[in-house]
């Protein structure tokens, strides 16, 4: 028996990233309306032209967090069609997004350790195992989009800082 499941590792993670998330944008929403900048300015800001904007960063990490539990599972996740516009369409997207891994029993998930997992990218395929997906692709690339989006909040002026990233952790 591993020190800490698959489940263990993932669900609890991702669950938390999505929360903050969800913290960050209600944050940023108030700051919008409390100082009259318009809330559209924020959800299409991006760091760098070469970016996605905050919509996109806000996907990723759904896309990230819903894929994973899906591949490790083999439930299939719910279709989201990336349309998110406003602060209120990105929350209906975190909390479906939500309610999906918690609908996923952790037995499913369990033991996925070994299970053969194909990614398919514009540029080819990459095969890789249950246990390296989840930590050298799933939670680097769900952590990148959750600090991206910070870090489009906080550059636009909104005022997070840190602990508002880490959440409540104990």
């Amino acid at each position: 028996m591993p020190l800490l499941s698959m489940s263990q590792v993932t669900v609890p993670a991702l669950l938390r990233g999505l929360r903050i998330l969800s913290g960050l944008l209600t944050k940023g929403e108030g700051w919008a309306k409390e100082n009259g900048v318009d809330p559209a300015g924020l959800t299409s800001a991006r760091l760098f032209e070469d970016m996605a904007p905050l919509t996109g960063q806000v996907q990723r990490v759904s896309d990230t967090a819903k894929f994973a539990i899906a591949r490790l599972s083999d439930v299939a996740s719910p279709s989201m069609p990336d349309d998110e516009v406003t602060f209120a369409d990105l929350q209906a997207r975190i909390a479906k997004t939500v309610a999906y891994i918690e609908s996923i029993d952790a037995a499913k998930i369990d033991g996925s350790e070994g299970k053969t997992i194909v990614l398919k990218f514009p540029n080819g395929e990459f095969t890789t195992t249950g246990s390296a997906y989840l930590t050298g692709f799933v939670l680097p690339n769900f952590y990148f989009h959750l600090t991206t989006a910070y870090d489009i909040l906080r550059h636009k002026g909104v005022p997070v800082g840190k602990l508002d990233y880490l959440g409540a952790w104990m």
